[in-house]
């Protein structure tokens, strides 16, 4: 294919024309050129304006590259054989003789494009590379001894990634030896940075192979990429982040050779992590690394990496910063930032130029927090709550202030990762917390707030104990001088309360609400009157109807915070709504009712307004007053329920055409083909955040509404079903948790309208007829159907609140609504207990890797699977003796998590749920209790924990009144082995006293079952009685004293000789306060009156 010298005379001028100043004359140009551009003819005159390095300018030269890039792909394929082979020899000439750099890199984009076509057409006919030419010229340059040619070769490697992952990989062995060639001393420092780009970008293609063979040449590399990186020639700011992006890839490869680098991984990234003349974006992707290896390789990382030496560098990075270190906590707040930019306003010399702190713009001290957040999720605790503590203990008696903070800052930030251990050592952790409360340093005083409110927020219920010694402190700062630090203390009253029940509240309760109020009315600090309002609505929910009396009164304040309307005030307002919501759930639908208007039409003012956020805090209030209200919530669903649903159908993400990367990708995109198949796929997916939690809470309210309007719902059902449906496919796993536990809810108001809001249903009776009416068998149907399938999702949250909505599902509805689905139920189950569904696979893909010995000792407790264990009690509830055939099955998978090398939880819930099958098959457990039921029981009757201890005593006790005769002979060993429980001191913790409390229980069932096999019986009652009344666990009321009513009712001789026991426990039963029902208070009464 030729052209004429006019024809190449006419594009140079037009090209030329693109590089003026002038935009007149550009567009003129790009007008003249666009239907010359579609010509293939075209081609040859931009090729010949490439090569004319005598004729032709650089710039223009550079142009045409850059328009044979964008064109050249579509013409290809119209060319004939000849015609292509011309135009790649050419293009190799031109990448061989070009003098001029930035011509060079403009061709090796045209050279790339061509080789993808060529590929593709070499696939489509059986197989191949298709242009071996250029893969001889990218060998023979790499060798070339003239950096030019060499760093050439690797441009063009960066650019034809994908084509060699997918069409090369037989060259695999003498590519990695091009790239070893290159990574040796005395290379060039600009070769080895174009070898190491597209050494990365390869890897990034292959990182999830699992051909070990496809990877292992490129990842033996490794050691000479992080040698060129650290050395004094190669070693710029720029080498390092195209490493560092480079390792980020690796990190989510499950390739063994790539795990094996592992430690030079780790000892790079924290290398630059610590290094203070990096910048700090580039120290940031440094942390990125770490923290993506936590997640993607925890066991791998936790067993082969020195975490002292990564925690050591975090804490360092904390203490020499200035920066707040609980400022983590409302960096995303507005008002925050701006009270703390006025602050520093203030505290600066009035012709300071300083600027204002960037806060989007990574620190060390946010670097170091977010690192050490992760690594406290992701990795077993036993590697990484040690090393923490014992740093946090020692600079938390330093006499440097910033030590003091980076150790409280650090205690906090681990507290929910760590949330177990904290649980089991908050004796020794509190006091540290609460003497740093006092701390002389502002600094210090802030940290422990941010502690205080972390421990409050992920150690429930246990640091309730410690409300006697938090709460005064708390109280007594909010009264600070530092804005950060009455934020901060507002933050733990928030996170403290909403837990804590009315007796812990009460002696404070009168005070605080003053000291809130005054705050909020007094402070010009809007991120203070902020975590004011909320303070004050979790206050409100401890009180419960004890905050009665201050309704009005917070009512009136809170009126003025909602007729806010300046854009900066939104989140105040909406604060002040949901502090409103709160005050209803607090103290119930009659003291509320005068406030339940003005709030509802508050709240839905909000959602004309143009704030995402309001509309969130709108959606919570609609939650609540539904709750709270019932079914004179009802009459606003016409207006609301379809608002929910639009906002449920919304798309909170869209795709966007990417941005070309390089100025050549930029350069004239309107000269672009739209019709360019390259650019089909080259679209991102946006999230607009905002959206996504107001589409989560959306589903919260139209789930609430659901369960609490009775059958006023219903004529919304369809259309609500099928919205739900959709998002429970959506790819962010809080809208599908949220749409699981949504969908469960759809079923109550169909049970409202059918059956008077309950069926009757009977343990395994699948015999008769379905209890169910048409229309809620259709609806149970459905949402079943849709939460099995997120039973097979990949995150486990989402996993759990499917499994809680079958729960839930089943318990309403019965054995009818389950038999349809037993089998996948059963089957899904069953492989969550085995750890083999899909949101397992992960952990053991790196257990495979690790040789399979980190699978049990390593695994922390997975909070979802506490909802899989309850589901399986579920199936007993509702299947009865039907579930015992399935028993082969399931034990062993749930004595799995019952091994003494198991973390304490996972012991607890284990037996725990072989308590709750006990409990409910009776009898049907009888071939497993010798081999099962009772080593596991008394194993963990022996065990450290006082939780497991609990749910042993409860399992026993179950075994031991479901069997009855069956289990006689077991009765010493059972007595003796929890004998000790009873030496538990019941006022240690809540946790001791519902040992003993189950403890209790057990030997109750023991002596209902069969008093005569409970021996001595003038020894253990007089232990029993003494236990009694119950501390903690008064589901356990009926159990005791049914057994001391029916030991009074035999004329048992032991009652007698225990009298006066017996009467101070009935006596204490008959107290006002107590929690025994009133039914069993008869009985008795009538006891005491026997007894008298």
């Amino acid at each position: 294919m030729s052209c004429s010298e006019e024809d190449i005379s006419k594009m140079s001028t037009l090209l030329a024309s693109l590089l003026q100043n002038d935009t007149a004359v550009i567009r003129s140009a790009e007008e003249t050129l666009k239907p010359l551009l579609k010509d293939p003819r075209c081609v040859p005159a931009l090729l010949e304006i490439l090569k004319g390095t005598s004729s032709q300018s650089v710039s223009v030269r550079h142009v045409a590259a850059v328009l044979l890039r964008k064109r050249l792909p579509n013409h290809f394929k119209t060319f004939d054989p000849n015609t292509k082979t011309y135009i790649k020899s050419e293009i190799l000439l031109v990448l061989q003789n070009e003098p001029e750099r930035i011509v060079r890199l403009g061709t090796i984009g045209v050279a790339s494009s061509i080789a993808k076509k060529e590929a593709e057409a070499a696939e489509s006919a059986g197989g191949g590379v298709g242009w071996t030419e250029l893969l001889t010229f990218i060998s023979q340059a790499a060798g070339n001894p003239n950096p030019d040619a060499s760093e050439l070769a690797f441009l063009l490697l960066s650019e034809m990634t994908e084509i060699i992952g997918e069409n090369c990989r037989d060259q695999f062995p003498s590519l990695a030896g091009l790239f070893q060639a290159s990574l040796v001393p005395g290379v060039p420092s600009k070769v080895q940075h174009a070898s190491v780009a597209a050494l990365g970008s390869l890897l990034s293609v292959l990182v999830e192979e699992d051909d070990e063979s496809v990877v292992a040449p490129f990842a033996a590399l490794l050691p000479s990429v992080l040698s060129v990186a650290l050395s004094p020639e190669a070693g710029s700011e720029e080498m390092i982040t195209t490493v560092l992006d480079m390792l980020y890839d690796m990190c989510w490869s499950n390739s063994s050779s790539i795990t094996g680098g592992i430690v030079l991984i780790v000892k790079f990234a924290l290398h630059c992590l610590a290094n203070p003349n990096l910048e700090m974006t580039v120290r940031d992707s440094a942390a990125l690394v770490v923290a993506t290896l936590a997640e993607s390789k925890p066991k791998t990382l936790g067993s082969r990496c020195n975490i002292e030496e990564i925690v050591e560098c975090l804490f360092n990075l904390i203490e020499n910063s200035n920066d707040s270190a609980a400022g983590a906590l409302f960096e995303n707040n507005p008002a925050w930032r701006e009270d703390m930019d006025n602050n520093s306003k203030d505290g600066r010399a009035e012709d300071d130029d300083a600027d204002e702190r960037d806060w989007d713009s990574p620190t060390a001290t946010s670097m170091a927090q977010g690192t050490l957040d992760m690594l406290a999720c992701e990795l077993p605790k036993k590697y990484i709550y040690q090393p923490v503590m014992s740093r946090c203990v020692t600079r938390l008696s330093s006499t440097n202030p910033n030590q003091r903070k980076a150790g409280i800052a650090c205690l906090g930030v681990i507290a929910e990762g760590c949330t177990e251990s904290m649980r089991e050592h908050l004796p020794e952790v509190v006091p540290h917390v609460l003497h740093a409360a006092g701390d002389s340093e502002a600094q210090v005083r802030e940290c422990a707030c941010f502690a205080l409110g972390q421990l409050s927020e992920h150690c429930q219920p246990e640091i309730l104990a410690y409300s006697n010694q938090i709460l005064p402190i708390v109280f007594a700062l909010l009264d600070d001088t530092t804005v950060q630090v009455q934020a901060t203390s507002c933050y733990v009253l928030e996170m403290f309360c909403e837990r804590l029940e009315p007796s812990g509240v009460r002696p404070l309760l009168d005070s605080l609400v003053r000291k809130l109020a005054s705050m909020l009315e007094s402070s010009t600090k809007r991120s203070v009157q902020e975590m004011a309002v909320a303070a004050m609505a979790a206050t409100a929910v401890a009180a419960e109807e004890e905050f009665a009396p201050y309704v009005p009164g917070v009512a009136q304040l809170m009126s003025k915070l909602l007729e806010l309307r300046e854009a900066t005030m939104y989140t105040l307002r909406g604060r002040a709504l949901e502090c409103m919501g709160h005050v209803a759930i607090a103290v119930g639908k009659e003291n509320f009712r005068p406030y339940f208007q003005q709030t509802m039409q508050c709240a839905c003012e909000g959602l004309t307004f143009d704030c995402t956020e309001l509309h969130e805090f709108a959606y919570a209030v609609f939650a609540n007053l539904s709750k709270v209200m019932g079914e004179e919530f009802a009459p606003v669903l016409g207006e609301l329920v379809p608002h929910l649903i639009d906002v449920i159908k919304m798309d909170e993400g869209q795709f966007e055409q990417a941005e070309a990367t390089g100025d050549e990708g930029k350069a004239f995109n309107s000269l672009d083909d739209s019709d360019d198949e390259e650019n089909a796929d080259n679209y991102i997916l946006h999230v607009r955040t905002a959206l996504l939690d107001s589409k989560k809470g959306a589903i919260t309210a139209i789930g609430e509404m659901a369960s609490h309007t009775g059958s006023a719902f219903v004529p919304f059902l369809e259309e609500v079903m099928a919205v739900l449906q959709t998002a429970a496919k959506n790819w962010h796993p809080l809208i599908k948790a949220e749409s699981a536990e949504a969908l469960s809810s759809m079923v109550v108001p169909s049970v409202a309208a059918h059956h008077g809001g309950s069926i009757n249903w009977t343990k395994g009776d699948i015999s008769g007829a379905n209890p169910m009416s048409p229309h809620t068998n259709a609806v149970v149907s459905a949402v079943l159907g849709e939460l099995l399938k997120l039973m097979d999702d990949d995150d486990k949250g989402a996993v759990g609140k499917a499994c809680e909505g079958i729960q839930s599902v089943l318990e309403l509805c019965g054995p009818h609504a389950l038999m349809p689905v037993s089998t996948d139920c059963l089957t899904k189950t069953h492989a969550l207990l085995a750890r083999k569904s899909p949101c397992q696979m992960a952990e053991e893909a790196e257990g495979e890797v690790e040789g399979g010995d980190l699978l049990t000792e390593d695994d922390d407790h997975d909070t979802f699977m506490t909802s899989v264990c309850d589901l399986v009690g579920t199936y007993g509830r509702i299947m009865g003796p039907h579930f015992a055939k399935y028993l082969n099955q399931f034990l062993p998978a749930i004595c799995a998590y019952a091994k003494q090398s198991r973390p304490s939880s996972d012991r607890s819930m284990a037996v725990g749920c072989l308590g709750e099958i006990a409990q409910e098959l009776g009898v049907g457990i009888s071939e497993h209790f010798e081999t099962i039921f009772y080593p596991a029981s008394l194993a963990c009757l022996a065990d450290e924990d006082d939780n497991v201890k609990r749910n042993a005593a409860f399992t026993i006790g179950v075994c031991c009144e479901g069997l009855g005769e069956l289990v006689v002979s077991q009765y010493p060993q059972i007595l003796s082995t929890i004998s000790p429980l009873f030496q538990i001191d019941s006022s240690a913790s809540d946790q001791s006293a519902a040992c003993v409390d189950n403890a209790a229980a057990a030997v109750s069932r023991m002596i209902t079952t069969c008093p005569q096999a409970v021996q001595p019986m003038n020894q253990v009652l007089p232990v029993l009685l003494k236990a009694l009344p119950l501390k903690n666990d008064m589901t356990e009321n009926e159990t005791v004293y049914k057994c001391l009513l029916g030991l009074l009712q035999a004329n048992h001789p032991d009652v007698a000789v225990n009298k006066a026991e017996f009467l101070r426990v009935f006596q204490s039963a008959m107290a006002e306060g107590s929690n025994v029902d009133d039914e069993l208070k008869v009985s008795i009464n009538q006891a005491l009156a026997a007894l008298a």
